[in-house]
C-alpha cells in the first residue's frame, strides 16, 4: 500500500518512533540522513504547548516544515488538541500524529496516552477535533489495548479511520504490559484486518530479521523502530536496504564512527547549550560506546567528564576498540 500523504512519500516504510528524551532534533536529523521514511517528534502535551507558545528552539525541536517529520501531540481535551494542531500546522508541520499509546503513569493519570483506550468515545472526540482542525494528514499511534481483557485496538482503528485518520501505528503490547515480555506482532494483524489505511508495526523490532518477522506475522505495511536505533542511527537504513532495496548505508567504523559521534555530540551541544547538552548527550554516548565495545575505564571517563573538550578528546580512542560489536 503506498504511503504517500500530501507531498510527502513516506518511503521506505521504516520509521523512527518517538522516544521521550532520546529522539530529539539532533538524533532525528542523523537518523534521517542515513535514511528513514519518517521520523516523529518527541510527544508534546497539547495544552502546555499552546499556552507556552513555543520559541525558536522548540519550533526546531518539533521539526516544523521538515518533510517526512510528524509532530506528535497528546492530550485529554478536544479544545487544546485542536488548538495545538492548528498551531503546529500554522508553523509549517507536514504531519500530525496523535499519541494514544504512552503507558507512563504521569501521562495515563492525566487521562492522556494509553488511558484513552479505556474510553473510545472520548478518544474519538479528540481524533475528530484534530482532523477537523487541520488540512494536513493526521495519524495515530496506540497499543493493542489497555490490558488482556480490553484488546480494543481494532475497534479504535476502525473508528479512527472513519474519522479521517490516515495511518495507524500499533505497539504490540497492552498498556498494562508497559515494556515487559515481548511485543505480540501477530495481534497487530487484527488491526490490519479491521481497516483499509496503512498499519505500522512497532515494538521490539531491532534488526532486519525482526522486521521481516513482524511484517509476516502482522501483515503490516511498515515498521517503526524505537530502542533498536539507540547507538545505531544507521539501523533503519540497514533494515530499509535489507527489506526494501533502499541504498545500503555506509555504517561508520573506526575514525569514521568517531567523526560521526563527535558531530552528533557537537550538534547536541549547539542545540541545548554546553551545560545541558553535556548532560543530555551522555545516554547517546553510552549507547555508542556499548556498540563499539569501549573498555569500562574509557566509558567511565567520558560519561563523567565535565567539559565538552575533554569528551571530544577521549572519544576517538574509545570508539576504536577492536572488539566493536557488529552493526
Amino acid at each position: 500500500m503506498p504511503l504517500t500523504f500530501a507531498d510527502d512519500a513516506l518511503l521506505p516504510p521504516v520509521f523512527l518512533a518517538p522516544l521521550a528524551g532520546i529522539t530529539d532534533l539532533p538524533f532525528r536529523d542523523l537518523v534521517a540522513k542515513f535514511g528513514a521514511g519518517m521520523v516523529v517528534s518527541e510527544m508534546v502535551a497539547s495544552q502546555e504547548m499552546v499556552q507556552a507558545k513555543p520559541g525558536v528552539r522548540e519550533r526546531a525541536e518539533l521539526g516544523f516544515g521538515k518533510a517526512n517529520t510528524a509532530v506528535q501531540l497528546a492530550g485529554r481535551e478536544a479544545h487544546w488538541m485542536a488548538e495545538a494542531a492548528r498551531m503546529v500546522e500554522a508553523n509549517g508541520a507536514r504531519l500530525i500524529d496523535i499519541n494514544m499509546g504512552c503507558p507512563a503513569k504521569k501521562v495515563v493519570n492525566g487521562y492522556s496516552g494509553s488511558a484513552l483506550l479505556k474510553d473510545l468515545d472520548h478518544a474519538l472526540g479528540l481524533i475528530e477535533a484534530v482532523v477537523e482542525a487541520v488540512a494536513i494528514p493526521v495519524t495515530l499511534k496506540t497499543r493493542l489495548g489497555w490490558d488482556d481483557a480490553l484488546l480494543n485496538a481494532p475497534t479504535l482503528a476502525r473508528r479512527a479511520e472513519n474519522a479521517g485518520i490516515r495511518m495507524i501505528t500499533i505497539h504490540g503490547r497492552t498498556r498494562c504490559q508497559f515494556y515487559k515480555g515481548h511485543a505480540d506482532w501477530s495481534a497487530i494483524a487484527r488491526v490490519k484486518q479491521a481497516v483499509s489505511i496503512p498499519v505500522i508495526a512497532n515494538g521490539d523490532i531491532t534488526n532486519s530479521a525482526d522486521a521481516r518477522r513482524a511484517l509476516a506475522l502482522s501483515g503490516a505495511d511498515g515498521v517503526m523502530i524505537g530502542r533498536g536505533a539507540q547507538g545505531r542511527p544507521w539501523a533503519l537504513a540497514q533494515i530499509a536496504h535489507d527489506l526494501h532495496g533502499a541504498a545500503q548505508p555506509d555504517v561508520p567504523q573506526g575514525d569514521a564512527l568517531a567523526d560521526m559521534v563527535i558531530a552528533h555530540y557537537e550538534a547536541m551541544l549547539s542545540f541545548y547549550g554546553p551545560d545541558l547538552g553535556l548532560r543530555v548527550a551522555r545516554k547517546h554516548l553510552g549507547w555508542y560506546m556499548d556498540q563499539a565495545g569501549a573498555d569500562p575505564v574509557s566509558r567511565r571517563a567520558i560519561l563523567t567528564a565535565r567539559a565538552p573538550a575533554q569528551v571530544i578528546a577521549l572519544l576517538p580512542a574509545a570508539l576504536s576498540q577492536p572488539q566493536r560489536a557488529a552493526a
